[in-house]
């Protein structure tokens, strides 16, 4: 397994370490441990360019997945967080910054696993596995509505 950073941002809230440990959980919980993943993380602008791109719609988002198959020899998956929304976002809802990341990186791993949030009947298994990987990760639930979107 193997998970590779890259961040395009200047500010860089969360170790590699917490990245990788992170991304595990994550796996762990959706059943695909040992996948390979890339982790980019963005600003706002690259981010609604690849949603733009990829989904149509060119308004901001906080995080983008891309399931790549475990065939091939690459990655398993792609996962592209937006650091600048995080801010603002855990700015708002007065948590810390971090946490906030770290939230919208697990969300976009457990989309590889398979779960989703789109349909209003498939949010309560999403939100059930957010705050599962996050209590694995040492941070309790936090009480707040976190649909994901373009918040």
């Amino acid at each position: 397994m193997g998970v590779e950073i890259t961040w395009t941002t200047k500010a860089q809230p969360l170790t590699d370490a917490q990245v990788t440990r992170a991304v595990e959980a994550a796996l762990e919980h959706g059943g695909r441990s040992g996948a390979s993943i890339e982790v980019a993380f963005v600003d706002d602008a690259t981010l609604a360019e690849l949603h733009g791109r990829f989904l149509d719609d060119h308004s901001s988002t906080d995080v983008m997945s891309f399931d790549l198959g475990d065939e091939g020899g690459g990655p398993a998956g792609e996962v592209y967080v937006s650091v600048d929304r995080a801010e603002v976002v855990a700015g708002r809802r007065g948590q810390s910054w971090e946490r906030e990341l770290t939230l919208y990186l697990v969300h976009g791993v457990l989309h590889l696993c398979g779960f989703d949030d789109l349909e209003e009947e498939d949010r309560p298994a999403m939100r059930g596995a957010e705050v599962a990987v996050l209590e694995t990760l040492g941070l309790p639930p936090d009480g707040l509505d976190h649909g994901l979107g373009g918040d």
